[in-house]
């Protein structure tokens, strides 16, 4: 690559990047630099205690000069840490003075839902300027809930983990916007931090889902919702009913994409490697390591809990699962699914039948030789979409 080719990649791909970004960053490598350490210092002790040498005062941690070190360590990361997030924060209006058009461009918004889903839980606690805020989304720009255009139907469309609102659009093909021509609904979309736990996106989105329809009489709502978007929906119903609030009932159709209803094995395999990590003493330390999946990560290994598990009474809820099956058999059933999501689960079904979803036979869907994704973007989906939304 030639020199003039390299300056003219440069600023091709930094412009996708805000100011607040470099201070995120920064927080995240502080974070991680000290998380790092601990990790190493857990491997030290653990190597002691076989040795037979005292312990320190704290589980994991070391004593004497050794402590001293690893203290003195995460104590200089931190404080150059702050000193970077300060002076990037004092930088930042100079630099959003000459901020790109295309800042918030897809390419920025798939970048940050993937680092949402992992450690978004993470992000928010921390205040990170990488976290995303929920919010409701029109062409992939946030409205205010206050100002949602007046329409007889709402389709409000809710992606799942590691994904934001402008990931509907796949392969050219976006199911709110294929469904507001040919329904004449009006789509609006859910942006959300995947990596909080499941429960407080719930309550927060009952909320936002007040605001912008609770006093709005004679409009109704319909949801279509992708894999963990499905779980957040539910849990919604549940928080808005729990408090009292009014939107839920315009609400008159669920469809669920995809939806892992009684969990995702991806999740629960990732938590067999927590605990044999956990199990053995040199190998202890690192089981922190696995713990680096987002509480919404997490949240995915059984589903919903007891409490939210039925369907959300009053409201016709539909499903479609997927399979990478060309047909149905016991085998594929159980062990492909659509890649990510088991067809049982996808569809609701729970070995023990009093925690299994009531879905009515004529609300339920199976797409043959389809992934987790292409649920999106495949045309028969489309088409069983508008029969059952019509």
């Amino acid at each position: 690559m030639s020199t003039k080719t390299k300056q003219q990649s440069k600023p091709s791909a930094l412009r996708h990047l805000r100011a607040s970004d470099l201070r995120g960053a920064a927080r995240l490598a502080t974070e991680g630099t000290q998380g790092l350490t601990r990790v190493v210092e857990g491997m030290h002790q653990s190597v002691w205690r076989r040795l037979g040498a005292p312990a320190g005062e704290v589980p994991g941690r070391a004593r004497g000069l050794t402590g001293l070190a690893y203290r003195t360590v995460h104590g200089l990361t931190g404080l150059v840490g702050a000193g970077v997030e300060r002076s990037l924060s004092l930088l930042e209006p100079l630099i959003e003075s000459g901020q790109p058009v295309d800042a918030d461009s897809p390419e920025r918004a798939a970048v940050l839902a993937a680092l949402n889903g992992v450690i978004g839980d993470r992000l928010a606690a921390s205040a990170n300027p990488l976290a995303t805020r929920m919010s409701l989304r029109r062409a992939g720009a946030a409205i205010d809930p206050d100002a949602l255009s007046a329409a007889p139907r709402h389709l409000l469309l809710i992606h799942g983990l590691c994904m934001n609102d402008l990931q509907w659009r796949r392969e050219g093909h976006d199911h709110g916007v294929a469904l507001a021509a040919s329904l004449g609904i009006a789509p609006v979309y859910l942006r959300y931090n995947t990596g909080r736990p499941i429960a407080e996106n719930g309550r927060e989105l009952a909320l936002l889902l007040e605001q912008a329809l609770g006093t709005r009489a004679g409009e109704q709502l319909d949801v279509l919702a992708h894999s963990m978007g499905g779980l957040l929906i539910r849990h919604a119903v549940h928080s808005a009913r729990q408090l009292g609030l009014h939107w839920p009932d315009r609400l008159q159709r669920i469809v669920f994409l995809g939806t892992p209803h009684q969990g995702a094995p991806l999740e629960k395999a990732g938590n067999w490697v927590e605990l044999l990590l956990g199990s053995m003493s040199y190998t202890a330390p690192l089981a922190k390591l696995a713990k680096v999946r987002s509480a919404g990560i997490t949240d995915l290994r059984h589903g919903l809990d007891a409490q939210v598990q039925p369907l959300p009474e009053g409201i016709a809820c539909f499903s479609y699962a997927a399979t990478l099956a060309a047909r149905r058999g016991a085998l594929a059933d159980r062990l492909l699914g659509d890649g990510l999501v088991p067809l049982a689960s996808a569809l609701g079904q729970h070995a023990d039948p009093e925690l299994g979803l009531a879905f009515a036979k004529e609300r339920q869907a199976i797409g043959y030789s389809m992934g987790h994704l292409e649920l999106l973007s495949r045309p028969e989906v489309t088409v069983q979409l508008q029969e059952w939304l019509a």
